[in-house]
């Protein structure tokens, strides 16, 4: 028997009266987590919650849930941040849920509910319905939420609820109809409170908390506030509902990293037209056919399009604002249950929703504001699990990209696109996978088939041809690792000496190959150490006549190295002087140092040295 079964046994045993709190000891086999090993109350009930926890397969408590239960549990308010991922809901329901089992009154039909729980969208309301439900069986849970039928929430009102959890419209809606009493309220959890705020929900909530707040009174609701991301506005609202002695229990603190430290951030440079190719190699890559991937995008348009986009080869769907609000429930149930892959969603899939497994986030764009970047990676590498995000942008929004990095304490690596061998392994071994689901009874209808191509094409070319069209990579396209141009393959040069210009690199190019070849590539930069990186369409030819010296050798790229640090900047790409060179319709150069007029230069002006 583990530790943690061990120590889940004791648990269950009754406890002596006037015994309080929960008391932990670090999980060895996960030092972020700690295993609950008593707890008791004054009225000697059991935990509760414990054997229902065991049954979501939940066997230790994160730290964010094992700080916050006394003070929940004792009536204090408090503000709780933590990064995503980390148990949040469960901080707050787990004590509550607790509380109010415990409380050995009748409960009578059409009683008023005393937890009332704002999320902002409907989503997380669901989620964190359910959330509750799964902990509790005898108390009424119930969820109230826009776009879903009035009826079946006024008949959970007449019967009587204990937990309401929901949007602050639909909540609006019902106390404005003067179907829902909240004045019997002992506790108010608004979670999520900085998105809720910042959309617009402000005056919806202060009108919902009207019906149960009085100004300064001791009297008022315990109200928690729970949210990975809390920006110093956020308390100066909290003080309107909170009392002066408010409790903060904060695990982000002053660290500099505030996103996930489960989640490996990846930054890939991608003109808008090339994305959605390129989205489809990168999920076949980091995700493959059999994980989860969450796309997001900045539009509800761009939603649709991206999931409708045949470069997306798994089953993809989208989610936003304009979808059904049945619909969208099915899609995320699909999702969750495995029958896609691939959710394409905008913001109202990126706060709070725990989907299990999901290996891959992708950002179509660098988002305005870090909390979104932040929130939306977390969907991602949740309760101990690892995972990749991925943030696509193009060259005017490196410093949105810089910004994010600033603000949320992390540091993009710079990638560049899925090479052709990446997608063949993938796709391979993905093939390999479907291969091993064929029932064997099927294998036989397909055997003589099988010995005919054996024979006739040989065994290698025949099982290679088969796993090549089961993957569906029939057909690659050679990508720049520099910016994802299609059609491009990128080039490293190599000097023995130091290069303080890229005139010196293409002197050396112009004299092997001629001077044609400028017309056939396309971009130049500086690597560190001054290597010089360079995309072309005809990197055969290059081969065929470049000769490698004891000074220049000439590789192709399998990946993208570091770049010099100077080619981001304020002001974009700099030419030559900088470490980077573009060609221009012209076929001359732009040098923004000297040529701020945007005249176009010659190639001979342009190495001029």
């Amino acid at each position: 028997m583990d530790s943690c079964s061990y120590l889940y046994l004791t648990v269950n045993l009754m406890r002596p009266l006037g015994c309080f709190g929960v008391h932990y000891i670090k999980n060895i086999d996960s030092p972020s987590s700690f295993c609950v090993f008593s707890f008791c109350c004054p009225l000697s009930v059991p935990f509760n919650s414990s054997v229902a926890l065991s049954a979501r397969g939940v066997s230790y408590l994160f730290d964010i849930q094992v700080k916050t239960f006394n003070p929940v549990y004792d009536g204090k308010d408090v503000v709780g941040q933590a990064r995503t991922g980390t148990g949040k809901t469960f901080s707050f329901a787990i004590p509550l849920v607790e509380k109010l089992q415990g409380d050995t009154g009748e409960r009578s039909r059409g009683r008023a509910p005393k937890v009332l729980v704002l999320a902002p969208t409907r989503e997380l309301a669901i989620q964190v319905a359910k959330d509750f439900k799964d902990i509790s069986k005898r108390l009424s849970i119930s969820c109230f939420y826009g776009g879903s039928s009035y009826n079946p929430q006024i008949d959970a009102i007449r019967n009587g609820i204990d937990i309401l959890v929901g949007t602050p419209g639909r909540i609006k809606d019902h106390l404005q109809n003067n179907k829902l009493d909240l004045s019997k309220l002992k506790h108010v959890v608004l979670d999520e409170v900085d998105q809720m705020l910042d959309m617009g929900f402000a005056e919806q909530v202060e009108e919902i908390l009207s019906a149960s707040y009085k100004k300064d009174s001791e009297s008022n609701p315990q109200t928690l506030l729970f949210s990975a991301t809390c920006p110093p506005w956020v308390y100066d609202v909290a003080k309107k509902y909170m009392r002066k002695e408010y409790q903060h229990v904060d695990l982000i603190g002053k660290k500099t990293q505030k996103a996930a430290t489960t989640v490996e951030h990846l930054a890939i440079a991608c003109h808008w037209s090339q994305r959605a190719a390129v989205i489809g190699d990168v999920i076949q890559v980091y995700s493959g056919s059999h994980g989860r991937s969450i796309v997001f995008c900045e539009t509800k348009k761009e939603a649709n399009e991206l999931s409708m986009n045949a470069s997306i080869k798994q089953g993809a769907q989208s989610l936003h604002g304009d979808i059904p609000q049945k619909q969208r429930e099915l899609t995320l149930k699909g999702f969750r249950n495995g029958s896609f892959e691939v959710l394409v969603a905008t913001n109202v899939a990126a706060r709070g929703l725990d989907i299990p497994e999901v290996d891959l986030v992708v950002q179509c764009s660098p988002p305005k504001d870090v909390e979104s970047y932040i929130h939306r990676s977390g969907r991602t590498g949740r309760a101990g699990r690892t995972g990749v995000c991925i943030c696509f942008y193009q060259r005017k929004e490196e410093e949105q990209l810089r910004y994010v990095e600033n603000k949320a304490g992390i540091t993009f690596k710079r990638v560049g696109v899925p090479t052709a061998n990446d997608i063949i392994k993938s796709s391979s071994k993905d093939a390999v996978r479907f291969l091993d689901s064929v029932p064997v009874t099927a294998i036989g209808y397909f055997r003589a088939s099988a010995e005919k191509l054996i024979e006739e094409r040989g065994a290698v070319d025949a099982l290679a041809a088969a796993l090549a069209h089961i993957s569906g990579a029939t057909s690659l396209e050679q990508r720049s690792l520099l910016n994802s141009d299609a059609g491009y393959t990128t080039l490293q040069l190599v000097c023995s000496q130091e290069m303080h210009n890229l005139g010196y690199a293409w002197r050396t190019i112009k004299d092997q190959l001629g001077e044609d070849m400028e017309n056939h590539i396309h971009r130049m930069t500086f690597l560190k150490g001054k290597t010089v990186s360079r995309q072309t369409n005809t990197h055969l030819q290059f081969f065929e006549t470049w000769k490698d010296g004891r000074r220049w050798q000439l590789t192709v790229a399998t990946e993208l190295p570091e770049l010099e640090e100077k080619q981001f900047s304020n002001r974009g790409d700099k030419g030559f002087g900088s470490g980077n060179g573009f060609r221009n319709s012209s076929g001359g150069y732009n040098n923004n140092n000297n040529n701020r007029g945007g005249q176009k230069r010659s190639f001979s002006q342009a190495f001029d040295y």
